[in-house]
C-alpha cells in the first residue's frame, strides 16, 4: 500500500522535474534523461520519460502520435511509490506547457464540458505497472510548480500487488463501466478510478469523472484544470508499454493534429441526435436522443454517456434505463432497444428538470468512445 512516505518523495521529484526543460527534439526521437521530454505536432502535446521516484534507467521511443517503453530496469516495492510516469499529455506541467489547449480552465467554465480526451494503448505480458490518465487541478490558474487541488487518476489497467493512494471509498458506474474509487490526500487530494475490467483505449469528457468527484466532496467547480495527461506507473520493468495514440480537444472540434486516428465505437460508428422541450412556466422538460449505427456490424448492448453543463436532472426514462452521478448521465438500451443494426437507429426519450439555463450536452460516448452529435 503506498503510505505517506510516497508523498514526500513524489512531491521532492516533482520539483526536480521543474528544472528541466522540454528538450528541443522532433517526433520519432529517444529519451533516456530521466526527466527528458520532447513536443510533439508542433507543440501540441509534450511526452515525458518522467523517472521520478526512481535512479534506474528508463528509455522511451517517441513518436508523432504517443510513445513506447523500450527500456526499463525498475524494481520497485508495491508497497511505495511506482518508478516513472512516461506520459503524454495537454495542457501545463511545471512551466512546460502544450500550445491550443485553452488550458488552466475552470471547472464551471462552459468550455469545461466540452473537453474531450481519449487514448488507445498497449500492454506487454508481466511486470507491474498501471496504465492511467493523470487530470491535475488546482485552486489557481497555475502553469508551474506542484498543484495543490485534485489529482484525478483514471486506471485502465493494473497488473501486480499494487493499488492507489488512499483507501476504497465506493465504487461508481460511469462509460458504461464499474470503477472502483479510492481517495487520500498526500498535501493535494487525490482521488482514483480504477476499471473492474481492463481496457486498451478510452474516450470520454474529462467532466465524467471530475464531475463524480465533486459529488463526493473531493473536488471544486472553482479549481483549474491545468492538464490532462495519460500514461503508466511501472513498479518492476516494465518494457513494451505504449500509447499508440492520445487526443486532447474543446469544444468537439480538432485543432489541426493528427491525433493518431478515431478510437473505436462498440462494434461500430455512431451519430447521436437530441433534443429538449421546455414545458413552460416551471423548470421541467422533455428529452429525446436517437441513436445511428453508422457502422458496419450490428451493436449488441450499449451505454451512452453524456453531461449536463448546467445542473440538469433526468427524473424519468423510457426505452432506456438510466444512472446519473452528478451531472453525468448514463443511458442503457433495455431489452426492445439493447441492438442497433448496421445502418438503424433506436430513439429513447426522457423527463427532467432544470433551473434557469437548459443548454444541449457538448458530447456522447457509446461504449466508451465519442460519437458524432447531428
Amino acid at each position: 500500500m503506498r503510505q505517506s512516505l510516497q508523498a514526500a518523495v513524489a512531491a521532492i521529484a516533482l520539483v526536480l522535474t521543474a528544472l528541466v526543460a522540454a528538450a528541443p527534439a522532433h517526433a520519432d526521437v529517444t529519451i533516456c534523461e530521466k526527466y527528458g521530454s520532447t513536443a510533439v505536432q508542433g507543440g501540441r502535446y509534450i511526452v515525458q520519460n518522467n523517472v521520478w521516484g526512481a535512479d534506474t534507467r528508463q528509455c522511451i521511443d517517441v513518436t508523432d502520435t504517443g510513445f513506447s517503453v523500450t527500456e526499463a530496469a525498475h524494481d520497485k516495492p508495491t508497497d511505495g511509490a511506482p518508478a516513472a510516469y512516461p506520459s503524454i499529455y495537454a495542457g501545463c506541467h511545471y512551466a512546460n506547457c502544450t500550445s491550443g489547449s485553452e488550458l488552466p480552465m475552470r471547472a464551471d467554465d462552459p468550455r469545461f464540458a466540452t473537453v474531450q480526451t481519449s487514448v488507445t494503448m498497449r500492454y506487454p505480458d508481466g511486470g507491474t505497472y498501471n496504465a492511467a490518465y493523470d487530470l491535475w487541478f488546482d485552486p489557481t490558474p497555475r502553469t508551474d510548480g506542484q498543484n495543490t487541488g485534485a489529482e484525478i487518476m483514471i486506471w485502465l489497467n493494473r497488473v501486480g500487488p499494487i493499488q492507489p493512494i488512499g483507501s476504497r471509498v465506493g465504487t461508481a458506474n460511469l462509460l458504461g463501466a464499474t470503477w472502483e474509487v479510492w481517495f487520500g490526500n498526500v498535501g493535494w487530494n487525490v482521488v482514483s478510478y480504477v476499471r473492474s475490467s481492463p481496457t486498451t483505449s478510452l474516450a470520454f469528457p474529462v467532466s465524467t469523472f471530475y464531475d463524480d468527484a465533486v459529488a463526493r466532496g473531493y473536488a471544486q467547480r472553482s479549481w483549474y484544470l491545468t492538464s490532462v495527461q495519460a500514461g503508466f506507473e511501472p513498479w518492476k520493468g516494465q518494457a513494451g508499454l505504449a500509447v499508440d495514440s492520445f487526443s486532447y480537444t474543446v469544444g468537439g472540434g480538432d485543432d489541426g493534429g493528427d491525433d493518431g486516428g478515431d478510437p473505436p465505437v462498440g462494434d461500430g460508428d455512431c451519430r447521436v441526435a437530441y433534443s429538449a422541450t421546455d414545458w413552460g412556466g416551471g423548470n421541467g422538460f422533455s428529452g429525446s436522443v436517437t441513436i445511428t449505427n453508422t457502422g458496419g456490424t450490428a451493436i449488441d448492448g450499449w451505454e451512452l454517456v453524456w453531461t449536463f453543463p448546467a445542473g440538469q436532472r433526468v427524473t424519468q426514462m423510457w426505452n432506456a434505463s438510466y444512472d446519473q452521478q452528478g451531472a453525468t448521465v448514463t443511458a442503457t438500451g433495455v431489452s426492445h432497444t439493447r441492438t442497433i443494426a448496421a445502418g438503424a437507429s433506436v430513439t429513447f426519450g426522457f423527463n427532467a428538470t432544470h433551473s434557469g439555463s437548459n443548454p444541449a450536452p457538448a458530447a456522447f460516448t457509446l461504449n466508451g468512445a465519442a460519437c458524432d452529435t447531428v
